[in-house]
């Protein structure tokens, strides 16, 4: 009599699934419908990632979600399209024109009789990671550099040892990659008051 053996079973590893995330609002790109910024979310996609771009913003995609919808669902679905649409409009125009009437402060303080500090103020308006623009010019300038909060609560500001404003307005406007307008670069001379003492 013929033994029939069965293979053993092969057990396997589970594999892990590699996941895009929109360089815009961090969500997967199958949820950033969900999110404030679609139009901006699929110009992301279509520059890195054209597959999916076109997995999920063809017209026959489009065209197959909508099929599924009823008539009635098919009007609130544009309708709250051109409503998110115009939102997203509307904000990047606040946005820009917060960004237009924005000034940045770079003022230079007396710390001591010849010690001096500068301070830059404003920065995030213009989409500046203050962390990162204070270890830049640390290094830049080879001199201490911190992000500190502003005394009257009203945000925070960067602090660099010397005076260096001419050069932070230098760089500022004129490259490094922070590209900001010279018209909203402002310096300042404050000198603190003495302690009554």
């Amino acid at each position: 009599m013929a033994e029939t053996t069965e293979p053993a079973p092969v057990f396997t590893e589970p594999q892990a699934r590699h996941v895009v995330y929109c360089g815009v609002c961090t969500l997967p790109p199958e949820y950033c419908e969900f999110g404030g910024t679609v139009k901006k979310c699929e110009e992301w996609l279509e520059k890195h990632h054209p597959d999916m771009h076109e997995r999920f913003y063809s017209q026959d995609a489009i065209a197959a979600s909508l099929s599924t919808l009823s008539v009635d669902a098919q009007k609130r679905a544009a309708k709250d399209a051109a409503k998110k649409a115009a939102k997203a409009t509307a904000a990047e125009e606040r946005a820009a024109e917060k960004k237009a009437s924005s000034k940045i402060l770079i003022k230079r303080v007396e710390r001591n009789k010849r010690k001096y500090v500068t301070a830059v103020s404003g920065l995030e308006a213009f989409g500046l990671d203050l962390k990162k623009v204070s270890k830049d010019f640390g290094k830049k300038f080879a001199t201490g550099s911190s992000v500190t909060k502003v005394a009257g609560g009203t945000g925070e500001e960067i602090v660099v040892q010397g005076d260096l404003s001419d050069e932070i307005w230098e760089m500022l406007v004129e490259g490094e990659g922070y590209g900001v307008p010279e018209d909203n670069v402002d310096c300042v001379e404050d000198k603190k008051k003495k302690s009554a003492g």
